[in-house]
């Protein structure tokens, strides 16, 4: 499968910090304390990205996974106001379950997962997190998920057929 480059700079990107986690290497001097920052960008459009950061202090550390999410992003297909269908996403030993809901239903789910349907534009959606409650596994699971999204457009076109014929 081709993954198509998208500019980031062309799009308005909202972000959200998900985690910042302090992270201690002990050294002969004593320790070393750093700040590792997970973010979440997307412009509510259908454009998502993640990405990490690491540095002395808070502020630079969200910048840099700022700066990392917008290299990452990706597109993810959308009906109306849902997903496609229904699909799991895995990473490590965590997996989300993402579920087509009607209109008018919400996004149904927890924490991080929540932050990136929110900012993919999905505005009705159930999700459930298996395994793993880690943040950086679910956004992870999450993001595999949504990448793993087919329309029936694309479906059919891989099969040479009319949309009508796939859907029956």
């Amino acid at each position: 499968m081709s993954r198509q480059l998208i500019d980031a700079s062309k799009l308005d990107l909202k972000e959200q910090v998900i985690n910042i986690n302090r992270v201690t290497k002990v050294v002969k001097g004593g320790r070393n304390f750093r700040f590792s920052a997970l973010v979440v960008v997307g412009d509510e459009n259908g454009h998502v990205g993640i990405g990490t950061g690491k540095a002395k202090e808070v502020p630079e550390a969200i910048s840099k996974a700022i700066e990392d999410a917008k290299k990452r992003l990706i597109f993810v297909p959308r009906v109306g106001t849902s997903v496609p269908h229904n699909i799991e996403g895995r990473f490590g030993s965590g997996s989300v379950r993402i579920m087509t809901a009607l209109e008018g239903t919400g996004v149904i789910a927890g924490g991080p997962v929540r932050a990136v349907l929110e900012l993919a534009g999905i505005k009705d959606v159930r999700a459930k997190s298996l395994g793993s409650n880690n943040p950086r596994n679910m956004v992870n699971a999450t993001l595999d998920g949504l990448k793993n999204l087919k329309t029936a457009e694309s479906v059919a076109k891989l099969r040479g057929k009319t949309v009508e014929e796939i859907l029956g």
